[in-house]
């Protein structure tokens, strides 16, 4: 009978027993990941039929259980619930006493760091916030992404060489967040990830009014090249009227989305007019072309029936 001693897992882990609550989109290609590394993924929860199939595709084998047994089932657990649904899974799993002493609970909330663990740490567990910078599709192709993928991490100095190593593990980057940060951390990634999606299906929405046949296809490389350019170069990468100072164009613009998409306009002005203040301060943007410009984005803000709206824009409605 070997008596060496286990690794202990504040240090790396060592081979664990892996189990998902919430198999959303995040938590089963996070498993399949640990999987590729070595690790035993041995149970897996889910409620809708979607996450008990996409479950059983990037996991197959695995069983579905109650959360609480998926807990039992493994060392490693990963906590992948919507960000509001947390606290009150961490606070349940915790009274119910699944929690036990030397549990790796790992969340992947954007939103938290450690601290929604604490009713869990309080039983014992040891608490991890690893957040891939990644959307994710539900299918195999989100592990492999993983590859180079940045994960925000928050962990208690104990912790650390656990955390990265399990993020390296799955093929990441870890990026260490402190714990009050995380909120704007996570604020960031929306403002660029999620708002680029709007603005993307908006823009072909434009494109196919305008009768492109294949809008996605002319995006491609524009959208490729101002997403390297503003990479590398930030601000000093703007173009296009806002930042050239064309009042003129911008009106047209404005008018042009009125009449063919008027649920377009208020981001189209909020983006126009935050793009303007940030090529004016990088000096971009003219000054004395500015005063124009943000004159034309100020008069977009009145549409047809609102305060201040002229007779003839009343009677255009």
């Amino acid at each position: 009978m070997s008596t060496s001693q286990q690794p202990d897992p504040r240090d790396r882990p060592a081979r664990l027993t892996v189990g998902v609550v919430g198999a959303g989109r995040v938590g089963p290609a996070l498993a399949a990941s640990l999987q590729l590394a070595g690790h035993r993924p041995v149970a897996a929860s889910g409620v809708s039929d979607a996450s008990r199939r996409r479950a059983g595709h990037l996991l197959p084998g695995v069983p579905l259980v109650p959360p609480a047994e998926v807990l039992q089932r493994a060392d490693l657990v990963l906590l992948t619930v919507p960000d509001d649904a947390l606290p009150a899974l961490v606070a349940g799993l915790a009274e119910t006493g699944a929690v036990r002493p030397g549990h790796l609970l790992v969340h992947t909330s954007g939103r938290y760091g450690t601290r929604v663990l604490d009713p869990a740490r309080r039983a014992g567990a040891l608490p991890l916030a690893l957040h891939p910078a990644m959307t994710f599709i539900g299918t195999p192709v989100d592990v492999q992404r993983l590859a180079g993928c940045s994960f925000g991490v928050t962990a208690p100095e104990e912790l650390r060489m656990a955390a990265e190593a399990l993020v390296i593990e799955m093929g990441g980057e870890p990026e260490w967040i402190a714990e009050e940060m995380r909120p704007l951390y996570h604020a960031a990634l929306a403002l660029g990830a999620n708002h680029l999606v709007t603005l993307v299906a908006q823009s072909m929405e434009l494109l196919r009014a305008a009768g492109v046949a294949a809008p996605d296809r002319m995006l491609g490389p524009l959208l490729g090249a101002a997403l390297d350019n503003a990479l590398r170069s930030g601000d000093a990468a703007l173009t296009g009227p806002v930042a050239r100072g064309d009042a003129g164009t911008v009106a047209a613009h404005v008018g042009e989305l009125r009449r063919h998409a008027p649920q377009t306009v208020a981001g189209y002005l909020a983006m126009a007019r935050a793009t303007a203040d940030r090529a004016l301060a990088h000096g971009l943007l003219k000054p004395e072309l500015a005063e124009d410009l943000l004159g034309v984005l100020a008069e977009g803000t009145v549409g047809p029936g609102s305060a201040g709206a002229g007779e003839d824009e009343g009677d255009a409605r």
